[in-house]
């Protein structure tokens, strides 16, 4: 089948055909040759190519530049390939995270030979994988130049509302110790599980933070999401890990996240895993209020984790915005609104021209 994409096509149309080129991590090339092949002809734009990324920036000698960013992969197909139309939800793989919001981006770097800002149009592999393969992050070592900018937008599923910045988030084991025993004669020993119990306790009570920053409130949380311990049926167990994922809102920097994790389990072994920092709204800056201001809506939190992060970390302020429904991503039966799409390009069309 063909991966040729058609960019005057309806918005609509347009993501159908993007969701039918299957692309899930680490397979984008299909598609990734399909937007460069779209892309190369239009003379306003001047397209590089990464890997399975593709940039196209104007250059017009505006006074601004914005970057409007999109991966390319999904998760793994579950048989929910090809796309299929039911009155206004369009189905199929990657359909609300994030190919909806690829589509809109096309369609603007296609449709706006003068935009009103300098715009960099990024289209990047393997954002649903581990970060060290994601195409941004690359993208930031090898060509900084390429995502300058004075404001970004990621096109994340947000169901059409500004989501301002993103949560950090951090895992951390929590070790308990004990002695080996036989568990026939258990009292000899000390049970490095049951020692768990209070680190568990303390997760039961813990009061999760409500914070406001800049205007929006985030909701942290810090909860366990694996736990193991135990050598064999007779033994009993000399060590036992919690692991804890802590969810923290942009007014904290990663040491600010580890030293509270540090704090809640003081007195026991804490060992830091992963994190990710998270960024702050991005909604002060001038070019970040005439989206709003275009765009409509109330913003709010983004109340997870996403590239906005590393936009921020480049001094680039960042949000997110896009059709999908962030609830449905991931899912066997996810879909996005055809509405909500066309509701997206106009907002877009409308802060860009």
């Amino acid at each position: 089948m063909s991966t040729r994409l058609d960019l005057t096509q309806d918005v609509g149309e347009l993501t159908a055909r993007i969701v039918d080129v299957e692309s899930v991590s680490g397979g984008e090339k299909a598609l990734a040759d399909a937007v460069e092949e779209a892309l190369r002809p239009l003379r306003h734009l001047t397209v590089e190519r990464d890997g399975e990324s593709v940039v196209a920036r104007t250059h017009l000698g505006r006074g601004e530049r914005v970057v409007i960013a999109g991966h390319l992969d999904t998760v793994p197909v579950v048989g929910n390939l090809p796309s299929r139309v039911e009155g206004d939800r369009l189905y199929g793989c990657g359909t609300s995270d994030m190919k909806a919001g690829v589509a809109v981006a096309l369609k603007l770097a296609a449709g706006l030979p003068e935009p009103s800002r300098d715009v960099t149009y990024v289209f990047y592999d393997c954002e649903e994988i581990e970060a060290e393969r994601n195409g941004l992050l690359r993208l930031s070592r090898s060509h900084p130049d390429w995502l300058a900018g004075d404001f970004a937008v990621l096109m994340e599923p947000t169901d059409g509302v500004i989501e301002g910045g993103c949560q950090g988030t951090l895992r951390a084991q929590v070790v308990t110790r004990g002695k080996r025993s036989h568990s026939a004669r258990s009292w000899l020993g000390v049970n490095a599980v049951h020692a768990a119990e209070p680190v568990l306790a303390i997760l039961n009570a813990y009061e999760a933070r409500l914070p406001v920053v800049d205007g929006l409130e985030y909701h942290e949380g810090l909860n366990a999401v694996g736990i193991g311990g135990g050598v064999a049926g007779n033994v009993i167990p000399d060590e036992c890990v919690v692991t804890v994922n802590y969810r923290f809102a942009p007014d904290l920097s990663l040491d600010d996240a580890r030293a509270h994790v540090s704090e809640v389990f003081e007195g026991y072994e804490v060992r830091f895993t992963d994190a990710a920092a998270a960024a702050r709204p991005g909604l002060t800056h001038s070019v970040a209020a005439a989206f709003v201001d275009a765009v409509g809506g109330t913003p709010r939190a983004k109340l997870g984790w996403t590239d906005v992060s590393l936009f921020s970390g480049l001094g680039v302020p960042a949000v997110n915005y896009g059709p999908g429904d962030p609830n449905l991503a991931h899912q066997k039966d996810e879909f996005v609104s055809l509405r909500k799409i066309a509701d997206c390009e106009r907002g877009m069309l409308g802060w860009l021209s």
